[in-house]
């Protein structure tokens, strides 16, 4: 018998934390919540407080009946659960269940899932902060007020099954406004004049090119070209005018490392680089948290806690990373003081920021112990993590003014000088500016040759859509919602089929503008940014024990309540658009229409009743079928899984989840196809089961045609 019963959340965190602790020592894991309010009623007590009606979750009761045998055995009960509000909450509903005291000393926490760390926290017990309970408390009950009696409404006035959340619907109207500036947008026109000039010389070199745009005119001023003949002008101007360097200006620029990752800008960057949509990255770090087997000792944590708004880092990981500079790039990229990034709200400091808890575990060292998955995200993580501790890049930054006729033109170069953090790690932007050359040596009354010049007429352009990035990036900048809880309120706007995802860009479908229009009319202070914001801000007191959670709530419903009865008795129902489509009905001509079903989207005709003509949605696969020569098209299982068919279904009833490649096997003549192993490297082989024949190559044929090279081996 365990003398030690510790609960956790994960049961792959228990066997790897279980090793850590010993024999003494019985972990157990709850599997998340044990305790929550029922899905089948509002279950606040409105005019008691807004007591929540928590019930045993259904479907845990053999985790419960363990978990109190287990702890009627142990002489002491340790619970840790996550290191944040909701593992707050959760240890708090163990300690009902289990019957615990409040004041008991049961609470453990673990910043990272190693053997130092681990054995150390046990030793150290706290009893569970019931602010942090009653801040959890307060955001149940505000999203259970909000999204059960607001999506009933919304049932009646637009369209049955509809939602509608606090952060959710806040979201929704972000992507419509953006829409909405899209739509509005007038595009202004506007002229560029560019010249490429080179230095004088008799033996001309690539490098004496340069190009210089149109500034204004040559006393300074800025000048903008609203249209060709005030472009004209200006090449009129400068025909016959000389070329000469008026000013040049040489300046050296730092550029400083961006901070080590948090939740919301891990999920940014994570976007921007790997493709990963934020519930993917969540799902990928958390496997990285919880532990990876990379030696013989067994799992162990790669990361650090991944639900963090801290920037912060220890002094000892801040030491290992310049140990780790200093032995691998040397002395001169380290910055020579210790690195301390600002954080945006001081009470969100109780954890650092998300780093590697080994230095020596390199991504390349234990690379064939994760996933490719894993490997990308924790490489992201770990060259963030060093790069932030790195010296300040440096740059020579040339601007020059040059003038011709009563022109100025304008030219600039930037030349890395030294690299910096920039040899590991280089934030990547939403939007990149246009490179800055290299500009050759000038000197100020130096003469140009002008090489040519051009004339070119633009429009300014309306905002971009966002990007699940962008808008991370905007709600944290507003301060709405929890980053934690980004990946699961962006689902859900997918999955009502209020936003659609066209390449990377968030568009919001005539469902979704439709629910943001009434939302903005009925709840006008549900879908507010800055009154979002106030309520999160409002949370972090109740957290820090400042304020209590029911006044919050109660001040919230005054208003809330108003805006409900006005909604139910007042607004008018609004009708949902049909969005068209650019496909005709092969049986009545007219255009089609896109329709949601349980499968996703389908076009049908707009004639219905007349004309039940429906059509699947198909994206071309780009590979003919194997067995019969149509085009292969992609289709999406039931779990929302993509495979590909044939478009002559059902005649032909090939099905592949992978890609054929459009070539036989040299082996055994079956149709070869795209395979990933687990390390993401792509290779080709057999579908024939049978056959053993793989290729890790292609090499072109004497005519320019791709084939396969024709090699057996294995894969290593």
């Amino acid at each position: 018998m365990a003398d030690y019963l510790v609960i956790v959340e994960s049961p792959s965190k228990a066997k790897n934390i279980g090793r850590f602790l010993g024999s003494k020592y019985k972990v157990d894991a709850c599997v998340g919540h044990l305790r929550d309010l029922p899905a089948t009623k509002l279950a606040i007590d409105i005019e008691n407080g807004f007591a929540p009606q928590y019930v045993n979750i259904r479907g845990k009761n053999d985790i419960i009946k363990a978990l109190k045998d287990d702890a009627a055995k142990a002489k002491k009960v340790l619970i840790a659960t996550d290191p944040d509000r909701e593992g707050e909450a959760i240890a708090w509903h163990l300690e009902y269940i289990l019957g615990i005291a409040n004041d008991s000393v049961c609470r453990v926490t673990f910043h990272e899932i190693t053997k130092n760390v681990v054995q150390e926290s046990v030793k150290e017990p706290r009893t569970v902060d019931l602010n942090l309970v009653d801040a959890y408390q307060a955001r149940r009950v505000l999203d259970r007020l909000v999204g059960y009696q607001i999506s009933p409404v919304l049932w009646r006035k637009v369209k049955k099954g509809l939602s509608a959340g606090r952060v959710q619907s806040v979201v929704l109207r972000l992507i419509c406004d953006r829409e909405a500036e899209i739509e509005a947008f007038k595009p202004k026109e506007y002229w560029t004049v560019e010249a490429e000039l080179s230095k004088r010389s008799e033996h001309k070199k690539a490098s004496d090119k340069f190009k210089a745009k149109y500034f204004g005119t040559a006393d300074g001023k800025k000048k903008n070209l609203t249209n060709k003949d005030a472009a004209d002008k200006v090449l009129e101007d400068i025909k016959d005018g000389e070329f000469e360097v008026k000013t040049v200006k040489t300046t050296k620029k730092k550029k400083s490392p961006a901070p080590p990752f948090i939740t919301s800008t891990l999920q940014q960057e994570a976007s921007r680089r790997l493709n990963f949509p934020s519930a993917k990255t969540m799902s990928v770090v958390q496997s990285l948290y919880e532990g990876v087997a990379v030696d013989s000792s067994g799992g162990t944590g790669l990361v650090t806690y991944i639900r963090t708004d801290s920037t912060r880092i220890s002094d000892e990981a801040a030491g290992a990373a310049a140990g780790y500079i200093r032995e691998t790039y040397g002395e001169s990229f380290l910055p020579g003081f210790k690195r301390v990034f600002k954080n945006k709200n001081a009470a969100q400091d109780a954890h650092e920021a998300i780093r590697p808890t080994h230095i020596d575990y390199t991504p390349e060292k234990i690379r064939s112990k994760l996933t490719n998955d894993q490997y990308r995200l924790y490489k992201l993580i770990y060259d963030r993590f060093i790069a932030s501790q790195m010296a300040d890049a440096v740059y020579e930054v040339c601007n020059a003014d040059i003038t011709a006729g009563n022109s100025l033109f304008k030219a600039s170069g930037s030349v890395p000088v030294f690299p910096g953090y920039t040899k590991v790690y280089e934030e990547k932007q939403d939007t990149e500016n246009e490179e800055e050359g290299k500009l050759p040596a000038l000197t100020e009354g130096e003469k140009l040759d002008l090489e040519g010049v051009a004339s070119e007429q633009r429009f300014t352009q309306p905002p971009s859509r966002y990007t699940e990035a962008s808008l991370i990036k905007t709600l944290t900048e507003f301060g709405v919602g929890r980053p934690s809880t980004y990946a699961q309120i962006i689902s859900v706007v997918f999955t009502r089929d209020y936003v659609t995802r066209e390449k990377k860009l968030l568009v919001p479908t005539e469902l979704g503008k439709t629910v943001n229009k009434y939302l903005n009319a009925a709840f006008p202070n549900i879908v507010d940014v800055s009154f979002t914001a106030g309520i999160e801000e409002q949370l972090d007191k109740i957290a820090q024990g400042e304020k209590q959670w029911t006044g919050v709530i109660s001040d919230f419903y005054d208003g809330f309540s108003q805006e409900l009865k006005s909604a139910v008795e007042e607004t008018e129902r609004m009708k949902v658009p049909d969005e068209v489509s650019d496909v005709p009905c092969e049986k009545c001509g007219r255009m089609m229409v896109y329709k949601q079903g349980r499968f996703g989207r389908f076009l049908a005709c707009p004639g219905y009743p007349e004309c039940k003509n429906t059509k699947n949605i198909t994206e071309n696969v780009g590979v003919n079928c194997p067995d019969c020569g149509k085009p292969l098209v992609y289709h999406k299982s039931k779990a929302g899984k993509k495979y590909i068919g044939c478009s002559g279904y059902p005649e032909c009833k090939f099905i592949s989840w992978n890609v054929p490649t459009g070539e036989k096997c040299p082996k055994c003549g079956k149709h070869l196809e795209y395979v990933f192993s687990k390390a993401g490297k792509r290779f080709i082989t057999c579908s024939n089961k049978e056959c053993d024949y793989k290729s890790y190559g292609r090499k072109k044929t004497s005519t320019g045609k791709e084939t396969v090279s024709g090699n057996d081996k294995k894969e290593n």
